[in-house]
């Protein structure tokens, strides 16, 4: 009996994984004995209490301090912990919409007839993805935005109604009135009724061929329904949303010359130079996937599409495209985890995001050192199953299925 057990490979498959199983969890219970220890040989203590301690530092003006409300010895060290995280949420989201869009671009102009389309894209992918991520984000930080004009000057963007010098982008800022919400809901209301004409629109061309004009639809619906709805509101009781323009203040002693604190919104350099080197970088590599993704359908499909009719462009986007997919959705997933986890190199210009600000600052100051880098572990690690279960469902949605 025990012979046959030996010699039958779904037991022997079993057994194997058991004992790997249990043999990872004494390597985890091994670490974690050793870490409480050492952490009790040094006089420490394990324990998460100090999250409730009074942080004393402060903090770069950003979403994540004007959502938390951080203040300077009340704000908590959680606050201090969801500040970074929101604030790498930010330039993660953000940075992976930018440069999924900048990456499909140039990779597809990679594959043009066009000669200077096509050696401009190929010297932006050699150049971008061979220097390292760091010497990238020195570039924007020292190299161009450290450039711009001083404090007490500034550099015009859109005109009068954008500025930009050394302190940052000083941008409209919305303000919110009665009508707001509703001219907001109609907003994402219109969005959502987009995706669901898309959807009908595909089925209806592959049920009858038929082609819908999507584009014009869409963009019909984006910008007509909370148009009319906004001039509806203006005329009832005001607009619901107006915009404050930066104020820059030329008069008056040299010291307060510049642009008025609280007036407009503004956008601190440390962000700007993170948001470029992290999208620029990661569009190089991007367009590679997408390049290789075209490359892999066969010439046939194109020379098919054409002989029937239709046009290039509808050739890249219906046929060539949704095959092409298959193939870039899976190294896509690899570039979206590293651009969230290189986020952390903000720590280099003391942008306050997650690694900088909690396991910088608030690390020095409070002595926490396996607490904090075990939150920090844990965000990360969320952040990238998130992405993976997201793009690991999208990929199925999209695989080539035979009838």
């Amino acid at each position: 009996m025990l012979q046959n057990l030996i010699f039958d490979k779904r037991f022997r498959s079993i057994s194997f994984q058991i004992f790997l199983f249990l043999f990872v969890i004494f390597l985890f219970y091994w670490f974690a004995q050793n870490a409480s220890n050492n952490i009790t040989a040094r006089g420490d203590k394990f324990g998460f209490d100090f999250l409730n301690n009074s942080s004393g530092f402060s903090i770069l003006p950003t979403l994540g301090t004007w959502l938390m409300d951080y203040e300077v010895g009340k704000s908590t060290y959680l606050d201090v912990y969801f500040i970074g995280i929101i604030n790498t949420l930010v330039i993660a989201f953000t940075g992976i919409i930018a440069t999924t869009l900048l990456g499909f671009i140039i990779g597809i102009f990679r594959l043009s007839n066009n000669i200077v389309l096509k050696f401009f894209s190929s010297v932006y992918v050699e150049m971008f993805r061979n220097i390292p991520l760091l010497i990238h984000l020195f570039f924007w930080y020292f190299a161009v935005l450290r450039a711009v004009p001083g404090k007490r000057e500034k550099l015009d963007v859109l005109g009068s109604y954008a500025g930009i010098n050394v302190t940052g982008l000083y941008i409209p800022k919305p303000l919110f009135f009665d009508g707001s919400t509703i001219f907001l809901f109609s907003i994402l209301f219109s969005i959502a009724l987009a995706f669901f004409m898309t959807s009908y629109a595909n089925n209806l061309r592959k049920k009858t061929g038929q082609q819908l004009p999507l584009f014009q639809i869409n963009i019909g619906i984006i910008f007509l329904i909370p148009t009319i709805l906004f001039l509806f509101l203006t005329y009832k009781s005001g607009a619901p949303v107006e915009f404050q323009i930066p104020e820059f203040k030329t008069d008056g002693p040299k010291l307060k010359q510049g642009f008025v604190k609280g007036i407009g919104m503004s956008v601190h350099p440390e962000m700007i130079a993170l948001w470029l080197a992290l999208v620029l970088y990661t569009a190089a590599f991007i367009a590679e996937i997408v390049r290789a993704g075209i490359t892999a359908i066969h010439k046939g499909q194109t020379e098919a599409s054409l002989a029937t009719g239709m046009t290039k462009s509808n050739t890249l986007r219906l046929i060539i495209i949704p095959q092409a997919l298959r193939v870039i959705v899976p190294p896509l997933t690899s570039q979206y985890l590293n651009l969230t986890k290189n986020s952390s190199l903000a720590v280099a210009i003391a942008y306050p995001e997650l690694v900088s600000v909690f396991a910088g600052t608030a690390l020095n100051q409070v002595g926490r050192e396996v607490e904090m880098i075990f939150m920090m572990a844990l965000v990360y690690l969320t952040f990238s199953l998130i992405t993976s279960l997201f793009m690991n469902w999208f990929n199925h949605r999209i695989k080539l299925v035979e009838k």
